[in-house]
């Protein structure tokens, strides 16, 4: 079978060539005598590949010495815990600007930890957070910078002041330039532009974790101590860190985060082109906060939706579905999506149609 064009949220689409690249690796790492997948986390082989997976991720984002990057598991659904503990102590307020479907189970897993409060609750939108909106003594703002379900991205900074300010950016990092120095922490899941399902990155300000973290807090979710263990306190998922560093060295081949942006941004801007000149199609997202990695839209009834999702399945593109509490059509544009494919789904907009039925 030939390989389609997918548009997943998750795991979704990664580069061809990293996966040629991992495919000629696989059974014999070169100068290892075995795969990655075989080999120790504490052999040199392996030590020289997180060595060079941080150092290129630290290149292509900027990432000042002061903030440490660690290698976790448990995808970004554990760093909604792990961010709690580190950053406030039990019962203290958190402010989270909740935006989506994830930002939401973010609020409620700090919950459990402190007292957390929603500074925004919206869905389709972006609302502005200003300075006076976070209570006092609050430890931190959450952000989730892009939304897949509905298909929002941050255009612009909250205004939080002295208050520090994590952002979830699983579905947008490296597809979109992030100035990691305005975060204490920015967290993202691999599976959707990084690398596959298995790691999730954490970037944190070492000088914004608590000094007194509560001794319940496990040691795998104390950033301090993965990040002094050089994220090897365990196993840790060792293929999937590998892979992260191919598409690091991929995304500097291509000229960086800022150039993948712009074509990111083209690659968008050619789906929300049809949506808006469309009769058919509805946006999901409000327009000035649309994403360039999930394009949602809508078609006047489930039977209408099943059929276009049937011409696109035969067309060559896979995954197109809404997200199940939201319905439409989520087409997810990370990196891994050429413009080819892009093309391919506008196109198959714009015959659905005029009428055409395959």
């Amino acid at each position: 079978m030939e390989r389609v064009f997918n548009f997943s949220a998750g795991p979704a689409a990664l580069p061809l060539s990293v996966l040629e690249q991992a495919q000629r690796d696989l059974i014999c790492y070169p100068g290892a005598g075995c795969s990655v997948m075989e080999m120790s986390h504490r052999s040199r082989p392996f030590e020289e590949i997180m060595e060079k997976t941080e150092e290129t991720l630290r290149r292509i984002m900027n990432i000042p010495d002061e903030y440490a990057v660690v290698f976790c598991q448990g995808g970004a659904t554990m760093q909604f815990s792990m961010a709690a503990m580190n950053f406030a102590r039990q019962g203290q307020k958190a402010a989270h600007a909740v935006n989506g479907v994830f930002s939401k189970k973010a609020f409620e897993e700090a919950s459990r930890w402190c007292d957390a409060y929603k500074i925004v609750d919206t869905k389709t939108t972006v609302p502005e957070i200003t300075e006076d909106m976070i209570l006092p003594g609050t430890a931190y703002l959450h952000i989730t910078g892009n939304n897949t379900t509905s298909g929002t991205m941050y255009r612009k900074l909250p205004e939080h002041g002295s208050t520090p300010l994590i952002g979830d950016w699983t579905s947008g990092i490296l597809g979109t330039v992030i100035n990691v120095k305005d975060y204490d922490l920015v967290y993202a899941g691999a599976q959707k532009n990084m690398g596959p399902a298995g790691v999730a990155v954490a970037i944190v300000k070492r000088s914004s974790i608590l000094k007194d973290i509560d001794p319940v807090v496990p040691s795998l979710l104390r950033y301090e101590t993965m990040d002094k263990t050089g994220s090897m306190l365990n196993t840790p998922p060792t293929f999937a860190i590998y892979m992260c560093g191919l598409v690091y060295d991929w995304v500097e081949q291509q000229g960086g985060v800022a150039e993948l942006e712009k074509i990111n941004t083209k690659k968008s801007q050619m789906l929300y082109d049809v949506i808006d000149s469309s009769k058919l199609y509805k946006g999901i997202a409000d327009k000035d906060c649309r994403s360039i990695m999930n394009v949602t839209f809508t078609l006047p009834d489930d039977e209408t939706t099943k059929a276009f999702l049937e011409m696109a399945k035969k067309r060559g593109m896979i995954s197109l579905a809404g997200y199940r509490s939201v319905g439409g059509i989520r087409a997810s544009i990370y990196n891994g999506m050429p413009v080819e494919g892009v093309e391919c789904l506008a196109q198959c907009m714009v015959d659905f149609e005029k009428g055409y039925r395959e």
